[in-house]
């Protein structure tokens, strides 16, 4: 399938210059597109490259001087990256599934199908589920009894929507998303260790090992609209009410939510982040790679937690955040800085100590 620049650039809300009538087939780095591929060279960094590819077009930066790079035509966004948004939405194949329902998918017959539904081979549909119009469920999906799929989702393979989970319309889920699997939680019968250590910071005092008894998970999990998974995230049910993800929000690869948790709108939590049980995190929240929130705290709206962050205890709208413990960005640098001063540091004081020395032994 191929477009025009002109049709590309209508689709993107940019401004397309030279010939715009040029088709493209799809997109390339600089480097190594081909004739019918537009290049990509949305920074001035990557346009030194354009003589190494082949490309008659490109999507470059606002005010780019095109025909001095050779090119036929150009598309010229305000904000680049941005556009390369709408440009792959335009140019995506998709996974290739078919309409309609595949001859071995297994639907209950009191599971409930909107029009144009998707089912591909071996998928699970059990009662009760409700499926929105224009969903796919992807092959060897499973949703689970009296789950409920907003209109316009998408499943891919492998993905599993547990029983009574409900998800709000234009949901995306990819390979290997859990949704539904009962919380961790565990007590026993007395006093245990951990609680020990837990409320004297380090001594288990008198607390004796014990079996763990499980908590059962009552609660399901709700997600808003246009949330969106990535692949082999989880999240785990409620104990009593749901686990909650707010409408809008973007959850990484390989990515936890805990039972109880409440996540709020447009939040983005970034590949192998863990959030623990009972935590609330407020709106436009991020969190990067790696970030641990421990359980039973608050965050507050537009929070950042730079990589590898271990959050433990409540955090205040607007901080920014970085380390283990966690402590504001610029005092966490502060610190940094210290700590590659410390060996200079401890040698000055050695050569001082022994000036000391020496001078006391003259005295």
């Amino acid at each position: 399938m191929t477009y025009s620049v002109q049709q590309i650039a209508k689709a993107v809300g940019a401004s397309a210059e030279g010939d715009i009538a040029l088709k493209v087939r799809g997109v390339a780095e600089p480097a190594s597109a081909q004739r019918g591929e537009m290049a990509l060279a949305m920074d001035p960094r990557y346009a030194s490259s354009l003589s190494d590819g082949a490309a008659e077009v490109a999507m470059l930066w606002e005010g780019a001087d095109w025909r001095a790079l050779g090119l036929k035509a150009a598309i010229l966004p305000n904000r680049p990256r941005y556009a390369l948004s709408g440009v792959t939405r335009l140019l995506d194949k998709g996974q290739g599934f078919k309409p309609g329902i595949h001859p071995t998918a297994v639907i209950d017959p009191d599971a409930t199908l909107g029009d144009g539904v998707s089912v591909g081979p071996l998928a699970v549909i059990s009662a009760g589920a409700m499926i929105g119009a224009g969903s796919v469920i992807g092959p060897l999906c499973f949703v689970g009894v009296d789950a409920s799929l907003g209109e316009g989702s998408f499943l891919r393979e492998h993905v599993s929507i547990g029983a009574r989970v409900t998800i709000g319309p234009r949901f995306i889920a990819q390979s290997g998303v859990r949704l539904g699997g009962d919380g961790f939680s565990f007590v026993t019968a007395e006093l245990s260790t951990v609680e020990s250590a837990r409320q004297t910071l380090g001594d288990q005092g008198d607390a004796a090992p014990q079996p763990w008894t499980r908590i059962h998970s009552l609660g399901a999990v709700t997600i808003g609209a246009d949330v969106e998974m990535g692949m082999g995230s989880t999240i785990d049910n409620g104990t009593i009410r749901d686990t909650q993800v707010g409408d809008g929000t973007k959850i990484d690869n390989l990515v936890h939510i805990g039972h109880n948790a409440v996540i709020g709108k447009n939040c983005l939590l970034c590949g192998q982040a863990g959030v623990g049980g009972s935590t609330r995190v407020g709106d436009n929240v991020v969190l990067g790679g790696q970030v641990g929130l421990a359980d039973n705290i608050t965050i507050g709206d537009r929070v950042i937690a730079g990589g590898g962050t271990i959050v433990l205890s409540n955090v205040p709208e607007g901080r920014t955040m970085l380390g283990y413990p966690a402590t504001q960005m610029s005092k966490q640098t502060e610190i940094y800085k210290s700590l590659r001063r410390l060996p200079k540091l401890l040698r000055d004081v050695a050569a001082l100590q022994k000036v000391v020395s020496k001078t006391d032994k003259a005295d």
